[in-house]
């Protein structure tokens, strides 16, 4: 099988997967990324435009525990829409645009 994580993910570990989408959760908290349930699921559960690195959360509003450094303000180079550093892009127009969860593990829900 092969799996097919974007560029810009962090890959903790030796595993291919994506150790912080995996980690990353809805604004409130309380569900996976891109499986909210509350008020905000129609937002929530829709990405658009640029993303963290995962590709699980907007661009600025990253949930994983890379958050301090997803989320700090932009400095050098960047990418041709402003929101990711140069050669970091996570929109739909990077070469390995998307996020693809058929490429992530949930461990959150799993006991």
């Amino acid at each position: 099988m092969v799996v097919n994580t974007p560029a810009t993910c962090c890959r903790s570990g030796d595993n291919a997967e994506c150790a912080c989408a995996a980690k990353a959760t809805c604004s409130c908290g309380e569900k996976s990324a891109l499986h909210c349930t509350c008020a905000k699921s129609s937002a929530e559960n829709t990405v658009n435009g640029p993303r963290c690195s995962c590709r699980a959360r907007p661009a600025g509003e990253c949930t994983c525990d890379r958050a301090s450094t997803e989320n700090a303000s932009l400095s050098g180079p960047a990418c041709a829409c402003g929101s990711r550093p140069a050669g970091g892009c996570t929109c739909e127009k990077a070469s390995d645009g998307g996020f693809n969860l058929a490429n992530e593990i949930d461990f959150t829900t799993q006991k």
